[in-house]
């Protein structure tokens, strides 16, 4: 069986604060780390009243000094908010404080409206070949090969793995031509999916970092005791996006009964849109559903992503994602020892 992570925005949830949502990141990367959880992934935004992950790089270093062996990394940092540089001694550091464990992914959207993209300070007139000679330059800061004569320190010499995150056929192409890995944002931009792997692992050139494609794809999880208890975890997710999409965003709300019954078709066409790559229910209902999804993609490892309002019903979705790949594991186990 492939492997499983965790992707966590940190949310920040209605009537709480970004301090319990950090409490919150860590409580859930330690019970990651004990179910067997590959890595751990925040993700950058800024501006969004339900996300407390902006200072991503911060927030990471806070993971990882609370646990011990699950990786812990960006999924990603929007690489145009920020100089090469400054990425590469950031990540560098981190890589320096807990070894052999951080990943850096990134991305080449802003991560927030436009308005907040200038106060980032950064120049939005860009030409469209930016994003990759940036990426391009940020690997040549941690090379021990260094062509620049400007020096990460720390960073240079050190082996941070760097993915391309993407969600159009763009960041396939350049995690193809550069020979890294490759995590495709399905579990709410699944439209190219399906083409942009199979770009992707067609157009692969291998490298110093990766000998064959690697392709992670975001999948989102609702998982409880009983279908009905997922259905109405589900719903906090489901509330978000319509808000967000609707310009309302806002902080994470509470489940609410019977929401799919309340909305109009145009929020039932943007949730079925967005929200396709989704598991919702029991561990038998979720386990059919991730098994389906792996075999309709073959996906090297999933990025689980579980936007549940309690806290306790998250970590039990995750408890139950767990239990489901180690139950496939131990199938596929003893279906190999008898042929």
């Amino acid at each position: 069986m492939i492997p499983f992570s965790i992707l966590d925005l940190s949310p920040i949830l209605e009537g709480s604060d970004a301090a319990q949502s950090f409490r919150n990141t860590l409580d859930l990367a330690q019970h990651g780390e004990r179910w067997g959880f590959q890595r751990f992934w925040l993700a950058e935004h800024h501006g969004m009243p339900g996300i407390a992950s902006a200072a991503t790089a911060v927030l990471i270093g806070y993971v990882a000094a609370g646990t011990s062996s699950i990786r812990v990394g960006a999924g990603g940092i929007m690489l145009p908010n920020h100089s090469p540089l400054v990425i590469a001694e950031q990540f560098g550091t981190l890589e320096s404080l807990f070894p052999g464990r951080i990943d850096l992914g990134l991305g080449r959207a802003p991560g927030s409206d436009q308005t907040t993209a200038r106060a980032l300070r950064r120049n939005l007139s860009l030409d469209a070949d930016q994003f990759p000679q940036d990426v391009v330059e940020l690997m040549d800061y941690f090379s021990a090969e260094q062509k620049r004569a400007v020096r990460a320190v720390p960073g240079v010499g050190l082996n941070v793995p760097i993915w391309i995150l993407g969600s159009s056929l763009f960041g396939a192409q350049l995690a193809a031509a550069l020979g890294l890995p490759y995590a495709f944002a399905s579990h709410f931009a699944p439209a190219q999916m399906m083409q942009a792997i199979a770009l992707y692992r067609a157009t692969f050139t291998p490298s110093k970092r990766l000998a064959k494609p690697y392709v992670m794809l975001g999948f989102n999880v609702f998982a409880a005791d009983t279908d009905d208890e997922a259905k109405l975890n589900a719903t906090s997710m489901q509330q978000a996006f319509v808000n967000l999409r609707s310009g309302r965003p806002a902080r994470l709300p509470p489940p609410v009964a019977d929401y799919m019954s309340k909305i109009g078709p145009q929020e039932h066409a943007l949730l079925d849109q967005v929200l396709p790559c989704s598991a919702i229910g029991s561990a038998e209902t979720v386990k059919r559903q991730l098994q389906d999804f792996i075999a309709l993609t073959g996906a090297d490892e999933l990025m689980i992503t579980s936007q549940i309002f309690d806290h306790a019903a998250r970590l039990r979705s995750y408890q139950i994602t767990a239990e489901i790949n180690q139950a496939i594991v131990h199938q596929t186990t003893i279906h190999q020892a008898k042929t």
